[in-house]
């Protein structure tokens, strides 16, 4: 096992993180779900996807403002076809 630089730790807590809600405005299938959120796990700066089971019209994405933007996270979601908007901004 390597051993990370001492500064390793200290570099990951200072990204920057921002958090955009997203409503989703149609019902998806489980399988539809795990398929968006995949893709939008897939795009530089996106730190975390959270789609409970509880609320499956709601999303939260966290992301690296410097990386990518809550324009994109949406424009994902659009591109496979489903009706959202963000919340909260």
């Amino acid at each position: 096992m390597v051993a990370a630089p001492d500064n390793a730790e200290e570099n990951l807590m200072n990204i920057p993180v921002a958090d955009v809600t997203v409503h989703l405005d149609q019902s998806l299938a489980p399988e539809q779900r795990l398929q968006m959120e995949d893709r939008l796990r897939a795009v530089e700066g996106v730190i975390s996807v959270h789609n409970p089971d509880s609320r499956p019209h709601l999303a939260i994405v966290g992301y690296n403002p410097e990386r990518t933007s809550s324009a994109a996270i949406l424009h994902v979601i659009a591109g496979q076809g489903v009706h959202a908007e963000l919340i909260g901004l």
